[in-house]
């Protein structure tokens, strides 16, 4: 009996933090913006702007209003270390062009998927060294955050993830 009540409260109170988090960047909305050119001209992932954003602006982006405020980051969990996904990409190139371990890569890119097929170019994707992108928002998951635009060109149309799985010490 005790212990319902008090799992309640907890996603309650965690509910509420989310929520209450600052938002220490925000950019006013120009007439021709979209997520992607928002984010690299204010090194923000598309990620990142998605997630803080959750609710506001929907996954695939399209609703955005010239004069709006949207915000960049939350404090504390702001990537100002970002790379523009360009045609040929992958993500072990990324990595290693950053000097980022992949597993870091994907922490603070959730929504890429396992095999690196679903970067595009324009994305902005956050190239830190340490994980400094916020969590997805609670019931969501990262894919359904950030949803590329219609008009998106993988980056890497073959598919090749660049990954070396049959090497174990590679990645």
């Amino acid at each position: 009996m005790f212990f319902k009540p008090v799992v309640s409260f907890a996603v309650l109170l965690a509910a509420q933090i989310v929520a209450a988090q600052t938002c220490s960047r925000t950019y006013t909305v120009q007439e021709g913006d979209t997520c992607d050119s928002i984010s690299a001209a204010n090194q923000a992932s598309t990620y990142q702007v998605a997630v803080v954003n959750y609710g506001n602006v929907d996954p695939q982006c399209d609703n955005l209003s010239p004069g709006e405020t949207i915000c960049l980051a939350f404090a504390g969990e702001d990537c100002q270390t970002t790379y523009v996904v360009q045609l040929g990409d992958t993500c072990d190139g990324i990595s290693s062009a950053y000097g980022v371990n992949t597993t870091i890569l994907y922490l603070n890119n959730p929504q890429i998927n396992e095999d690196c097929s679903n970067i595009y170019v324009g994305e902005v994707l956050c190239t830190a060294s340490s994980v400094e992108v916020p969590p997805a928002p609670g019931g969501s998951s990262s894919p359904t955050v950030v949803q590329p635009p219609p008009t998106a060109v993988p980056a890497n149309p073959s598919g090749d993830s660049g990954d070396d799985d049959d090497l174990p010490w590679c990645d």
